[in-house]
């Protein structure tokens, strides 16, 4: 799925709400109608498989389905009590899973709550990394990327080296203030052969990660095929990005500080790490 949602699933993220403490939730009866469940009864019965698959999953069943009444207005200016579910990400996945794929609509619900369910865990995995293993993940999102987006300049026009480097500098000097990757690499203090993206830190790469993910977008998107608009799209984007930064209030992406370690270094350090633990787990069988 794209960074833009697509059309199709924004039936399931226009129903989502969020409570003044940021945590995200889905009304039952919003998410049936979604579903196209004509009778409240037929959804319980999906809704009671999804309780019981929480439950063998040993996760807390009050936790992910809030049981809450709601007061609706009936004829004649009457009022009933009804029964409604505040459904979390992964209620709402294990409803779908239990419904009948064969329904297009279903079958985008598994879709759309899969990869938003995989999304936060991978969110939450992340949040709980460090410094040095933070930069470790963005650093090797940004090889793949890179790859992506050599791919897409070259068929927007950039085809050799120095036509691929001044593309390169095109990105850099937007997102870093006119910097080029000399200028960049002069001002980290940094070695002939040490590259810039090794000795930035997490906030720093994932900045340079959106820029390169965006710039790799819209160089397709527009279908682009000129090198000079090839360059013109990666400095445009890399503006782009620093503006947000200043809207928010963050540090420019040249002035955050240098790690003291290369992210060759802290690689070195992991898989020594890994090493030791296997040889510790080998001893102790």
């Amino acid at each position: 799925m794209s960074n833009l949602l697509a059309d199709e699933y924004k039936i399931f993220e226009g129903i989502k709400k969020v409570r003044e403490d940021g945590t995200e939730y889905w009304s039952a009866r919003e998410l049936s109608e979604v579903l196209q469940y004509k009778e409240w009864r037929n959804f319980s019965k999906a809704l009671d498989r999804a309780k019981l698959a929480c439950q063998n999953s040993g996760q807390e069943i009050n936790h992910h389905f809030v049981e809450v009444n709601k007061t609706i207005k009936m004829p004649k200016n009457a009022t009933k009590i009804i029964c409604d579910f505040e459904l979390s990400r992964y209620a709402c996945y294990l409803i779908v899973q239990n419904g009948d794929p064969r329904k297009e609509v279903i079958a985008l619900g598994q879709t759309y709550f899969a990869i938003q369910t995989r999304r936060q865990e991978v969110a939450d995995y992340f949040n709980q990394l460090d410094e040095d293993n933070k930069r470790l993940v963005i650093r090797g999102d940004i090889k793949q990327w890179n790859q992506m987006l050599l791919e897409a300049a070259h068929n927007a026009g950039v085809i050799t080296n120095q036509e691929y480097a001044e593309f390169q500098n095109a990105g850099y000097m937007g997102l870093h203030g006119g910097l080029t990757v000399d200028d960049i690499h002069t001002k980290k203090q940094l070695k002939d052969k040490e590259k810039i993206l090794d000795f930035m830190g997490s906030e720093e790469l994932a900045a340079n990660l959106f820029r390169i993910t965006q710039t790799e977008a819209k160089l397709k998107r527009e279908k682009v095929k000129i090198k000079e608009k090839a360059n013109n799209t990666h400095y445009t984007v890399g503006k782009t990005v620093r503006k947000a930064i200043e809207d928010i209030g963050g540090t420019m992406p040249e002035d955050l500080p240098k790690p003291e370690k290369s992210i060759k270094q802290v690689e070195k350090e992991q898989l020594r790490k890994l090493k030791n633990s296997r040889n510790s787990l080998m001893l102790d069988e």
